[in-house]
């Protein structure tokens, strides 16, 4: 057998304008996530060290007796859930009012705050005159410190002395003698407008930054297709606002849901049985009847409810992003 001595080995081509070199493989370089550990760690202690320790005190029968040594507390297992949840008992019942009470207060919150800010918003968009001036008076409650901003309203509430009393008696004639805004009903209603004066600034932000990403000639267009404002919004405005407004929504109800330095300013901390949301309701049972493993076993409750409406609002959420 022969072998051909002939054959001239392949030789490699250099490449060519119409044949692009090969890019370089990159090399995996760790050195990046070794540098984010040490912030990754802190973050993880911060955030879930206090979320785990109150996951155990919530497994204990702890009261102010057992507080210095609280690992030391008897084990109750799943008995301060129970008790938290029994709604024919009175902690489960005032458990269950005070949620169905935050539930009115969070969707009236967000409802109101939204249409504000989204009025807002699209009025300052087309504004030329005095558009720098009132975005930041817009903005002035949402930058105001939480104290100071709910104690004025708290003076402004005030039976003898408050503004609004004054405003409505004397000024305009609505009410016949001065109404105690801070009691029984009038309190919820109260505390929704001071909830709803700090929170719609926030839609107005997060809604004009939205806005700015509309291209103007979708409204040149729809203006010569015959369309009026309210066409333009609905049709132009509202969908393009979409990927806004589900972040939006969600944002304002996590915090609205966990509201407490609104009721515990305005109501000096304990706050009527009409307006106590959650939060307060877990206050009480912690710091003032000092039953701690039932305060635990509440904000458990409520983790776990913020969690499962989350996860269901992301997947709703979702789904109709990718179906559009």
């Amino acid at each position: 057998m022969s072998i051909r001595t002939d054959v001239k080995p392949e030789t490699r081509r250099p490449p060519t304008a119409s044949t692009p070199a090969p890019a370089p493989r990159r090399r995996r370089t760790w050195s990046p996530y070794l540098f984010l550990l040490p912030a990754l760690a802190l973050e993880l202690v911060v955030h879930f060290g206090p979320m785990l320790a109150g996951l155990v005190m919530s497994l204990l029968k702890l009261t102010q007796y057992q507080l210095a040594r609280w690992w030391e507390a008897p084990w109750t297992g799943f008995g301060n859930f129970e008790v938290v949840l029994d709604v024919d008992q009175p902690v489960g019942a005032s458990l269950l009012s005070s949620f169905l009470i935050t539930l009115a207060f969070t969707v009236i919150v967000i409802a109101v705050s939204w249409v504000m800010g989204t009025a807002a918003a699209v009025s300052l968009q087309n504004a030329t005159v005095g558009r720098g001036v009132l975005r930041t008076l817009f903005l002035v409650p949402y930058a105001l410190p939480a104290f100071a901003a709910v104690i004025t309203w708290r003076f402004l509430f005030q039976r003898d002395n408050g503004m609004v009393n004054h405003a409505l008696v004397d000024q305009l004639g609505v009410l016949d003698e001065n109404a105690f805004f801070l009691l029984g009903s009038n309190a919820f209603w109260a505390q929704c407008v001071v909830a709803v004066w700090r929170l719609w600034p926030f839609a107005f932000l997060m809604l004009m930054a939205g806005l700015q990403s509309i291209p103007g000639e979708l409204y040149e267009a729809g203006t010569l297709d015959g369309a009026g404002p309210w066409r333009q919004f609905r049709e132009i405005t509202l969908p393009l606002l979409a990927p806004v407004n589900q972040v939006l929504v969600l944002v304002m109800f996590l915090w609205t849901f966990k509201e407490f330095e609104t009721p515990f300013v305005l109501f000096g901390g304990s706050a009527p049985e009409q307006a106590r949301l959650i939060n307060v309701e877990i206050y009480q049972n912690s710091f003032v009847t000092w039953n701690f493993g039932l305060g635990a076993a509440m904000s458990a409750v409520l983790l776990l409810f913020l969690l499962l409406v989350t996860g269901v609002y992301l997947l709703a959420t979702r789904r109709k992003v990718h179906e559009a």
